[in-house]
């Protein structure tokens, strides 16, 4: 490996704008932030809505004429 050409590789906190859930990383950024985290996103909670996607078939059912 050569020397100084790597970045400098350290510990930060990454920050959950949405829910302000930290937990520790490494990256040779000194600070994130996103804006969903698995504390928070619908899909890790559970609470994520199907009805859109229903809609969705119901209406392309629809449109070519197609029966369940």
């Amino acid at each position: 490996m050569k020397k100084g050409i790597h970045p400098n590789y350290h510990k930060v906190t990454v920050t959950c704008t949405t829910c302000g859930n930290t937990f520790e990383t490494g990256s040779v950024k000194d600070d994130i932030r996103v804006d969903t985290c698995s504390n928070c996103h619908p899909f890790y909670t559970g609470r994520q809505r199907f009805a859109a996607a229903q809609g969705r078939i119901e209406k392309f059912n629809q449109k070519y004429g197609l029966k369940k």
